[in-house]
C-alpha cells in the first residue's frame, strides 16, 4: 500500500514517548505518518528534549510511509510547513495527533516565573491550537477526518506545584470540546485522550519535581490499576480514535489512566 492509498496522519511530539508510540501504532495499522518534533533544547524546560536521532529512529520504522520534520508545535510557520510537506509526500491528510508536550514545576503557582509559564503553555496548549489551525484547511477534505489531542489526568485534577501543566491540560480539554462543536457539519471529529502516570521522559521529570527517587513511586497514585501506563496503551486508544470505528465519538475525553481520575 503506498502513501496515496494509505490514510495519512501528522503526529506532533512524535520522536519519543506517547507520540512515538502513536506513530508506531498507526504505521502498524497501515497509515502513512508525518512525524514532527522540536528536537532541540527548550530554554524554558530543565530536561532534555527528544533528539534528531530519536526522530530518525522513529521515522526509520516506517520506511517509505514515514517522513520526519524538525518542527516546534507552537511555531505557526513550522507547523504550516509540516502539514504541507506531509501532504506533498503522501497526497492527503486524514488525522492530526497533538502529542507534543513538556512538564515543568516544583513550586507554588504564585512563584512560577514567566519563562516557565510560557514554556509549558506554548507547547502544551498553544501548540495544539497552532497545529490544528495549520491542518484544518486540508483535514476537512478527508471523509473521515480526525483530531486527537493528548491531555492528561492533570486536566481533571489540580496537581500540587504543577500549575502551568495543569492549566495547559485543562485548556487542551476545553479547546478540544470547543473544536468538536465548531466542526459540526463537517466529517471531522475531535477528541482528547487523557493519560495517567505514563512511563515517559515527562514522568521522569515529574519525579524529579516531586523529589521522588523513581517513576515507580507514582504507582501509589495509579489506582485501581496498580501500575504505570505504557505509552503503547495510550497509543492504542489514539489509533482507534483515528480510525473509522470511532465515527460516532466527538468532543469526548477518553481517560487512559487506570482509573486514577475515577476513584478516590
Amino acid at each position: 500500500m503506498n502513501g496515496m492509498d494509505s490514510p495519512v496522519a501528522l503526529v506532533t511530539g512524535g520522536a519519543r514517548g506517547i507520540g512515538a508510540a502513536t506513530v508506531r501504532a498507526l504505521l502498524a495499522e497501515g497509515w502513512a505518518v508525518g512525524v514532527a518534533d522540536r528536537t532541540t533544547a527548550h530554554p524554558g524546560v530543565p530536561y532534555a528534549m527528544a533528539s534528531p536521532e530519536d526522530l530518525a529512529e522513529v521515522v526509520a520504522d516506517g520506511g517509505p510511509r514515514a517522513r520526519g520534520f524538525a518542527a516546534d508545535a507552537s511555531d505557526p510557520e513550522a507547523m504550516a510547513g509540516a502539514v504541507a510537506e506531509t501532504v506533498s509526500a503522501f497526497g492527503r491528510l486524514d488525522a492530526v495527533v497533538c502529542a507534543a508536550g513538556v512538564v515543568a514545576g516544583g513550586r507554588p503557582a504564585w512563584e512560577v516565573d514567566d519563562e516557565e509559564w510560557a514554556a509549558v503553555l506554548s507547547t502544551d496548549l498553544t501548540g495544539v491550537f497552532v497545529t490544528v489551525r495549520a491542518a484544518m484547511p486540508t483535514l476537512v477534505s478527508s471523509p473521515n477526518g480526525r483530531v486527537v489531542t493528548v491531555a492528561s489526568a492533570a486536566g481533571a485534577l489540580g496537581l500540587r506545584h504543577m500549575a502551568p501543566y495543569s492549566a495547559a491540560k485543562h485548556g487542551v480539554i476545553g479547546f478540544t470540546r470547543a473544536l468538536a462543536a465548531d466542526l459540526a457539519g463537517t466529517t471531522v471529529t475531535a477528541n482528547a485522550v487523557s493519560p495517567g502516570s505514563t512511563d515517559t521522559a515527562a514522568l521522569a521529570e515529574s519525579a524529579r519535581i516531586y523529589g521522588l527517587t523513581s517513576v515507580d513511586d507514582f504507582v501509589s497514585h495509579q489506582t485501581p490499576l496498580g501500575r504505570l501506563i505504557n505509552p503503547s496503551e495510550v497509543a492504542a486508544t489514539i489509533a482507534w480514535l483515528c480510525s473509522p470505528a470511532s465515527s460516532a465519538i466527538t468532543g469526548a475525553v477518553i481517560a487512559v489512566d487506570g482509573g486514577m481520575t475515577a476513584t478516590p
